[in-house]
């Protein structure tokens, strides 16, 4: 089976700020953002995961994560959100 690489968006529960990343395994990724194994987010723990896009490779993936974090790709996840994030 082929690897899968992923682009998830995470939403604290304490700060209600979005936290965008990518990795191989979601749920194990998020069991460390919310263990505080992460420095950018241990402050906003618990973290819930609201979106993800699947991709074959990591650096299709990386590309996503560069994007979402630029203001196009912000206001992206905006109406996203605003349509059905949470």
């Amino acid at each position: 089976m082929a690897d899968t690489y992923f682009v998830y968006v995470l939403r604290s529960e304490v700060t209600d700020r979005r936290y965008i990343g990518s990795c191989q395994n979601i749920l194990e990724r998020l069991q460390r953002h919310n263990a505080g194994h992460s420095k950018a987010t241990k402050h906003g723990a618990p973290w819930k995961l609201i979106y993800h896009e699947r991709f074959a490779t990591r650096a299709e993936a990386v590309r996503r994560e560069t994007y979402f974090k630029t203001g196009r790709g912000r206001e992206e996840l905006d109406v996203l959100q605003s349509s059905n994030l949470d």
